[in-house]
């Protein structure tokens, strides 16, 4: 248990470091590294939790494909730091605001919460037996029931980020000659097949 407690306390002291760091550091690719040793080490907590599908779920994914992502991301965006300091001046208060709407609206989610009849069904029910139901299946079965919206809802995020990253990341080039499908497939005969005359022993 001693042992326990201290590895908990490490890990967590690592975690919210990390996390801190994540936000202060200047460098965006020392912001991605910071995130995935805030990642491995949230990966930690989780084993010692018992939650050891969570974990491996948070350094593959996670870990193996997000960060990784945002690595690439960062490295090919080529960011101009003079001018996105002077677009963080002047966007501002337009941000404060929109941060204090969430944050009211999350106090009033808070303070209105109430325990619906299917929680407390949940909660009154007898739980299994550990032996009888694995950590995936108990995690499965609650996310696809109770929490099958949130579930969605956190993938729909996820394609938007990835929608973002793929536009930041497009760049147009001119001069380059690239295939057109409509245009080929909305061709006429006319267009596409020219006749010529050729007399007999005159060459094309």
């Amino acid at each position: 248990m001693v042992l326990a407690g201290l590895c908990f306390y490490m890990f967590a002291a690592v975690t919210v470091a990390a996390s801190v760091m994540v936000v202060l550091s200047r460098n965006p690719v020392h912001s991605v590294l910071f995130l995935i040793l805030a990642f491995l080490n949230s990966a930690a907590l989780f084993v010692l939790l018992g939650a050891e599908f969570l974990a491996m779920i948070l350094v593959i994914v996670y870990v193996g494909a997000v960060a990784v992502l945002f690595m690439f991301v960062v490295m090919m965006l080529n960011i101009n730091f003079s001018t996105t300091r002077k677009r963080l001046v002047q966007h501002l208060p337009t941000g404060g605001m929109i941060g204090l709407v969430l944050l009211v609206e999350l106090v009033f989610v808070v303070s209105a919460w109430q325990k619906t009849s299917t929680e407390a069904s949940f909660l009154t029910s007898r739980a299994p037996k550990v032996a009888d139901i694995t950590n995936t299946e108990a995690l499965g079965n609650l996310l696809y029931t109770q929490y099958f919206y949130l579930f969605q809802a956190a993938g729909v995020i996820l394609l938007i980020a990835m929608v973002g990253a793929i536009v930041l990341t497009l760049r147009e080039r001119g001069g380059i000659r690239r295939q057109k499908i409509s245009a080929q497939i909305g061709r006429t005969r006319d267009e596409s097949v020219e006749i010529k005359k050729i007399s007999p022993r005159s060459g094309a």
